[in-house]
């Protein structure tokens, strides 16, 4: 489906939102339905399937009159993102990741905050963790029940961008499979892009056993160091030292509980 552009006199821009999907069969079609009860329009709302082999693909059929859906071979989550910004309409950019969710009204909070501030970039909000409870028998709905206090952090999902944020900062680093939004927000804090954090909970990050696997923890420790190379590369490849971030990274990035 091909979102059509909309009239001149709507007061809301085009957002497209990208989700990309691998074997995520579990739960596609209630993050596609909880994407379209935000009653976000105009929206475009792309599906980028990464290459599945579960019934991902048939799922996304059954929605085709409310999303497009693009599949390539399977490539990461960093690739599929990549893929739904290149094709992608809308002057602001949201990411959902299959598993997770947000709260009511969100996309409609922050497009409205990067309206009232053209001076800012990315417009982001509180994560409240959720974790699945495993008291609860496998034959029963999955519940998840909240853990921590709600916090800022990096989250591709609990932000809304501008689409020209990407080409200062450039898209995702394919060569990540995990903590590709790490290094990406880390590449917008060196180019000094100005994000605004908003006080509410704007993303329920749900953890799982697909995401809290120690070896997915390994990875992602070994993708922070990869990143700390990355940058350190980035520095020697400059005629001149990379530009001053205007804030302190702890400042910019927000932290993680626990």
């Amino acid at each position: 489906m091909t979102t059509p552009a909309p009239p001149a006199d709507d007061p809301r821009p085009l957002l497209t939102v990208v989700m990309p999907v691998y074997n995520g069969e579990a739960f596609l079609a209630e993050a596609i339905r909880h994407v379209l009860a935000q009653h976000y329009q105009p929206l475009e709302f792309i599906v980028v399937d990464d290459g599945s082999t579960d019934g991902t693909a048939d799922i996304a059929a059954a929605f085709s009159d409310d999303i497009r859906s693009v599949r390539q071979p399977n490539q990461g989550p960093a690739a599929a993102r990549n893929r739904g910004i290149e094709i992608a309409r809308g002057e602001f950019l949201a990411f959902l990741d299959v598993d997770d969710l947000w709260a009511d009204r969100v996309l409609h909070q922050l497009v409205d905050h990067l309206q009232a501030h053209p001076e800012v970039g990315i417009a982001q909000g509180m994560i409240q963790q959720m974790h699945l409870d495993r008291s609860v028998p496998e034959t029963q709905p999955r519940t998840f029940t909240p853990v921590f206090q709600p916090y800022q952090f990096i989250n591709i999902g609990s932000a809304v961008y501008r689409k020209t944020v990407f080409d200062t900062v450039g898209l995702f680093d394919p060569g990540f499979h995990l903590a590709e939004d790490i290094d990406w927000f880390i590449r917008a804090w060196e180019h000094n892009v100005p994000k605004a954090v908003l006080p509410e909970v704007v993303m329920f990050y749900r953890k799982h056993d697909r995401n809290m696997t120690l070896e997915q923890r390994n990875l992602v420790h070994f993708g922070l160091l990869k990143i700390y190379k990355r940058r350190i590369n980035r520095g020697q490849a400059r005629s001149a030292p990379l530009p001053t971030p205007a804030v302190p990274w702890i400042d910019y990035s927000g932290k993680a509980p626990g």
